[in-house]
């Protein structure tokens, strides 16, 4: 008899027939695992290389901010206005970019990290086999 999502009612069988198919729901954990593990180390994978970008991306906004910063301090000596207001506003421009991007590589990092690994899944999935396995 099956349900409506396809898992077989098992209470009219005996214990034979259980064991019996026992290594076909080994292989298919493995099976499974194995795909969990492809899955999270290309979604890894991604994530790094995304956060990879959004640091490079910050490291080239603080390189084109570091001589506006210089620019700022010779005509902010020079002269007292107009000339250094601008150069002021590049730099804080320049530092919120840098700011944007290492926040929004943070975020990705974090994301990264907060993901299931497939090594706890498994080592999950073994301590229940063992507990199940520890009852009979």
């Amino acid at each position: 008899m099956s349900t409506p999502r396809g898992f077989r009612d098992r209470r009219d069988e005996s214990l034979l027939g259980l064991v019996g198919e026992l290594p076909e729901l080994v292989k298919n954990l493995i099976v499974a695992e194995i795909t969990a593990a492809k899955t999270w180390a290309a979604r890894t994978g991604k994530d790094a290389g995304i956060v990879g970008l959004w640091f490079v991306l910050a490291l080239f906004f603080l390189f084109w901010t570091l001589p506006a910063i210089g620019a700022f301090t010779v005509i902010g000596l020079s002269s007292w206005m107009a000339p250094w207001l601008a150069a002021l506003i590049l730099v804080v421009l320049g530092l919120l970019l840098v700011v944007i991007t290492a926040f929004l590589g943070f975020l990705r990092v974090r994301r990264m990290k907060n993901r299931e690994n497939p090594a706890k899944a498994l080592s999950t999935d073994a301590r229940i086999v063992k507990e199940v396995a520890d009852e009979f």
